[in-house]
């Protein structure tokens, strides 16, 4: 467990340890250097994630935050401008769509999609370019208090001792646990994700993330600019699966599964799928509704470590980076890390507990049933017109923080 002494310091954090080297714990290492702080990033795995994952997309808002850290030409180097939804019923019946990025914007950013690996990849190298020490093998166990910082203790038996704690490690946080033991898990969301690349005829122009509605599943289809297929589908599981029942599956079943659903639509999704050589292996779907407690006097949550929207919000990176941003400045400008933290939740909780419930809303309505179905098809078009006038969305992807500020 966590263990207090009754000293505790005002003075100014000079170092940081950051658990988790995914997306969140590089940005986050960098942001905290650019406000003077020195920060370690600890893994849990004993290698990198190149390779690992489907892809991802960035949206404006994250997308602005990447640029204050002077990480936007990097990562704009990879993956492909998606600037318009489209939105199809499994009839095959268009019911309207928007850009994704709003006309109020004129800095010419729209939403960006890219491999996981590639930006992971990307962030990772920038960071150790940049200076940050990245250690593999670290898998955190335990926090222990001292005098004026925090030691984080590692299942290998090794110990790092820092004025503060960063938890970026994920949907299964330690540093979550560490710094509220009755912290709520994650909620599973009855959807079961996958993907893939292929070379296939699909409707749409290059870069347009058209989506399907379909009887019993969602599937959403885009061309890159070199004519291959991205894709990803998200298929109902009313029963939440544990890793070694999704292992399980073995290829040739989940090709089946996909195949099946997707007979019964009026869409491209099936002869996508038939014509993938590798599916991605299905993974469960989950969020956080609220996390009470982002931090203590000294360790604190970033990313989906404190707040994981589903996917269909398509925010789970720009989130990350928005919160690393946060973070520094409120680190740079509050010598008190408490106060800083406090500072730092006070700006976000709002927010991101906002984009979540909007994503599950969103899930939901994926998979409505029979009736359901009908009114959605319906109501739809009617939706994106009001959208059009209204701004719909906009207050997500406008959000902006200055660093200078």
């Amino acid at each position: 467990m966590y263990s207090y002494l009754m000293t505790i310091t005002n003075a100014k954090v000079r170092t940081a340890a950051i658990i988790g080297g995914g997306v969140a714990g590089p940005v986050t290492a960098m942001a905290l250097r650019r406000a003077g702080i020195e920060a370690t990033v600890f893994e849990a795995y004993a290698h990198g994630a190149e390779g690992v994952g489907s892809f991802l997309t960035v949206a404006v808002n994250g997308q602005r935050a990447l640029r204050e850290l002077d990480l936007l030409d990097l990562v704009q180097q990879h993956g492909f401008d998606c600037p318009r939804f489209e939105f199809v019923s499994g009839k095959g019946k268009p019911l309207g769509g928007f850009p994704a990025a709003p006309e109020s914007l004129k800095d010419g950013l729209t939403s960006r999609t890219l491999r996981r690996t590639d930006l992971y990849t990307a962030l990772r190298d920038e960071a150790l370019h940049r200076g940050v020490p990245v250690e593999y093998g670290k898998r955190l166990v335990n926090a222990e208090r001292t005098r004026d910082g925090v030691t984080a203790v590692f299942a290998d038996g090794s110990r790092f001792t820092a004025d503060i704690l960063v938890g970026a490690d994920g949907l299964l946080s330690r540093t979550r646990e560490l710094i509220d033991p009755a912290a709520p898990k994650p909620r599973y969301v009855p959807l079961l994700n996958t993907g893939g690349f292929t070379r296939a005829s699909v409707p749409g122009d290059p870069g347009t993330m058209v989506m399907y509605f379909g009887r019993d599943a969602f599937f959403c289809h885009m061309l890159d600019p070199q004519g291959v297929v991205w894709w990803f589908a998200n298929i109902p599981q009313v029963r939440e699966l544990t890793p070694a029942e999704l292992a399980a599956i073995t290829p040739e079943q989940w090709r089946k599964r996909l195949v099946d659903t997707f007979a019964v639509d009026e869409t491209p999704a099936q002869a996508i799928v038939e014509a993938t050589e590798q599916i991605a292996q299905p993974w469960n779907t989950y969020d956080f509704p609220s996390v009470p407690n982002w931090h203590n006097d000294r360790m604190v949550l970033v990313g989906d470590a404190a707040h994981a929207a589903s996917p269909t919000s398509g925010q789970g990176a720009s989130l990350a980076v928005e919160d690393a941003l946060v973070l520094a400045k409120s680190l740079r400008d509050e010598p008190n890390a408490t106060a800083a933290f406090s500072a730092y939740v006070g700006q976000r909780r709002d927010r991101v507990e906002r984009i979540v419930a909007q994503a599950k809303k969103l899930s939901s309505d994926k998979m409505p049933g029979p009736i359901g179905r009908i009114i959605r098809d319906i109501a739809l078009p009617i939706v994106f017109a009001k959208r059009a006038k209204s701004g719909g969305d906009d207050w997500v992807l406008t959000h902006e923080i200055r660093w200078a500020a």
